[in-house]
């Protein structure tokens, strides 16, 4: 979609008829795009409504706020984001708009939650907020429904407190490019870094929920992190869990379409692929690419070798059906026909699992939670047809599903750590499942 086409889209959509006309209409379409990359919309929106099963769910307005979002301290609802007055920041200057932004403070005072991912957003130079603004002020249906409040448990609620959190964990500094690198690399650094707050999951946080580290400067960055349930995996160049084997392309399509290489993404990044990254233009997915593939290996784990003895045999044995091993009968049942007895998975439809960054992972707990729940890949413009994975909650023991991990992730060439019954009992019982 051009930004021409975003701009006649959300215009259509503004706060009063002719209202667009205060702003300069290539600045919203700027500021509609740029609220892609940021993926405002996966926060802000509701999930749908079903009113009865069986009838089609109603989807909720789009920045309205709503969307009770998990942490380590309770459940965090997002605000209304619409242009109304009273509901949401229609009565925001631009500079209560950049301080909401950058700083996680909203008007009037009140500190926002580190789920919103201001460490990030304060790196948005002042053009960007600039067209941001101008999007949500005029580009933006306004919503008079308020969001329903945060409540967290003491000492959480004392929002006062994020100040003295503030002062130690965010730099809250402008995004300055490296003079040693060349525009599409600092196009990439900046998209990543601010925007893209692919830090705020992917980036390892410490004791007090901090990032550990907002740019390639940090050694922990981008090397993975756990967020409800979830594993973003490493997106450094580890050849194990990492990107080190994926190509620049492999990146921007996975990232287009969520197909990329091979790999499938699944879990929350599916709804980042939708609402984000599929609407970003060529040079943008290409400049991000650029920058992760200059990322160093780090926070090293698993290991593929496809041309391993090792790795010939278990193809050759699954073939064949003469692997005795714990996990390969119940791969044959269940995981064969999608994914193949190799592990090759098919073009466009399944992930293959041979080599696949997120079987070598560290950490365990978003395969679990794939297998437990199932899932599905995104639906996008031009993309493949979504499929869906079936749940294995019912189907499989704690321990058979411990089996048959350990056992993708020892075969055809992969080799990381065994999945245990207690890693999944854990998985199960924080999921309810």
């Amino acid at each position: 979609m051009t930004l021409g086409a975003l701009a006649s889209s959300y215009t259509a959509a503004s706060a009063a008829p002719g209202s667009a006309t205060s702003a300069d209409t290539a600045q919203i379409a700027r500021g509609a795009y740029l609220a892609k990359a940021a993926d405002c919309a996966g926060c802000h929106t509701a999930a749908p409504r079903v009113v009865r099963p069986g009838t089609a769910p109603i989807p909720a307005a789009p920045f309205a706020g709503g969307l009770g979002m998990a942490s380590p301290f309770g459940t965090i609802n997002s605000s209304n984001i619409t242009p109304d007055p009273q509901a949401g920041i229609g009565l925001y200057s631009y500079d209560d708009f950049a301080h909401a932004l950058r700083d996680g403070v909203a008007r009037g005072g009140k500190r926002l939650y580190p789920a919103m991912p201001y460490p990030s957003f304060a790196k948005i130079d002042d053009d960007d907020m600039h067209a941001l603004y101008a999007y949500f002020m005029h580009g933006v249906r306004p919503v008079a429904t308020p969001a329903p409040p945060t409540r967290l448990p003491f000492p959480f609620n004392q929002r006062w407190a994020l100040m003295f959190w503030d002062w130690a964990f965010v730099p809250g500094e402008r995004f300055k490019p490296e003079a040693g690198r060349d525009a599409q690399w600092n196009r990439g650094a900046y998209l990543v870094q601010s925007l893209g707050h692919c830090g705020a999951c992917h980036t390892p946080r410490g004791p007090a929920y901090e990032e550990r580290g907002y740019t390639e400067a940090s050694p922990l960055y981008l090397t993975g992190g756990t967020n409800d349930h979830w594993f973003a995996p490493n997106l450094t160049a580890d050849t194990g869990s990492g990107l080190g084997r994926s190509s620049a392309e492999d990146i921007a399509a996975f990232l287009k379409h969520g197909h990329g290489g091979g790999l499938v993404t699944f879990g929350s990044m599916v709804q980042v692929v939708e609402d984000s990254t599929q609407y970003l233009d060529d040079a943008d997915l290409a400049a991000i690419a650029t920058y992760l593939k200059s990322l160093p290996p780090r926070a090293q784990s698993g290991h593929f070798n496809a041309g391993s003895r090792g790795a010939l045999q278990s193809v050759e044995a699954l073939k064949t059906g003469e692997l005795e091993r714990p996990g390969a009968g119940i791969y044959a049942t269940y995981c064969a026909r999608c994914h193949q007895s190799d592990g090759a998975g098919v073009p466009q439809k399944y992930p293959r699992l041979a080599g696949n960054p997120a079987v070598l992972a560290p950490q365990t707990t978003s395969l679990v939670r794939l297998l437990v729940e199932g899932g599905g890949s995104p639906n996008t413009d031009g993309g493949p047809e979504p499929r869906k994975m079936p749940a294995f909650a019912d189907k499989l023991t704690d321990s058979e599903l411990a089996h048959v991990l350990t056992f993708i992730r020892n075969t055809w060439g992969n080799a990381a750590e065994p999945v245990t019954t207690r890693d999944v009992s854990a998985v199960r019982h924080a999921l309810h499942k």
